[in-house]
């Protein structure tokens, strides 16, 4: 057997727990380490700024939930509809993983924006393209969710949970490109990959560090929500007995 890892090799369900089951304390650590220097960097080492003062210092925050609750739509989405293309059980798993963190991203961008719009534009909302096109990403996520966990039959939710899902997917250029498609409130992009960042570099850090804890948290949190997923289902299993007896052992 060639000792290269194959494609698939922890697509099953038991090597796929047994490897994130090694990865998860290193995950949380990533996570707790990046945003503490994230949030120590944004809040107390980055300079104030010009026109907002202080009040900007949630940008943070703000923006890594913002591009999270994109980026894991469309990483839910891909899984979702993997699963059903390929009928690839745990992709589908993955994907109901994915949906709750991905609401709370969403929820956390809305909510970061609505304290940061306050000073700024002196409301907590309003139906801005971009504010707008992202609350639409909240409803699909809890469309998602709801749906899924409707349909009793769990192949036809995941099927079902699929369609939706790369439907929802058009939503997310939309709120990306919004601030160029429309005269809107929201500010523009300051980052871009064709372009210098329009902040200082301590700012700029600060955000990559966040984005980073984020990651690490989403990376965690998906993965131990998929294992509990994979028990559930997997239960008759025999590797899934194995761990149950083990774990009773063990509380003895």
């Amino acid at each position: 057997m060639s000792r290269s890892i194959r494609l698939f090799t922890f697509a099953a369900p038991s090597r796929f727990y047994w490897l994130t089951g090694k990865l998860l304390p290193w995950l949380w650590a990533a996570a707790a380490l990046f945003a503490v220097a994230g949030l120590y960097m944004g809040f107390f080492v980055a300079p104030t700024d010009a026109t907002q003062g202080d009040a900007y210092r949630i940008i943070f925050v703000h923006v890594p939930a913002a591009w999270m609750s994109m980026v894991l739509y469309l990483v839910m989405a891909g899984w979702a509809v993997f699963g059903w293309a390929a009928n690839a059980r745990l992709a589908s798993m993955v994907a109901r993983a994915l949906a709750p963190t991905g609401a709370m991203f969403t929820f956390l961008a809305l909510w970061t924006g609505a304290l940061w719009g306050k000073p700024t534009w002196g409301t907590w909302w309003v139906w801005d393209a971009r504010l707008t096109s992202e609350l639409i990403l909240l409803f699909l996520y809890l469309g998602y969710m709801a749906l899924v966990e409707s349909i009793d039959d769990v192949r036809r939710a995941d099927h079902a949970g699929a369609l939706l899902a790369l439907i929802g997917a058009i939503n997310v250029p939309v709120i990306y490109f919004s601030v160029r498609w429309w005269n809107t409130l929201h500010q523009g992009a300051t980052i871009s990959m064709t372009a210098a960042p329009k902040m200082a570099t301590t700012m700029l850090n600060a955000m990559l560090l966040m984005t980073i804890a984020f990651w690490a948290y989403s990376f965690a949190v998906v993965f131990l929500r998929t294992r509990a997923i994979v028990l559930e289902r997997e239960r008759q299993a025999q590797w899934v007995q194995d761990i149950g007896l083990r774990a009773r052992e063990a509380s003895k």
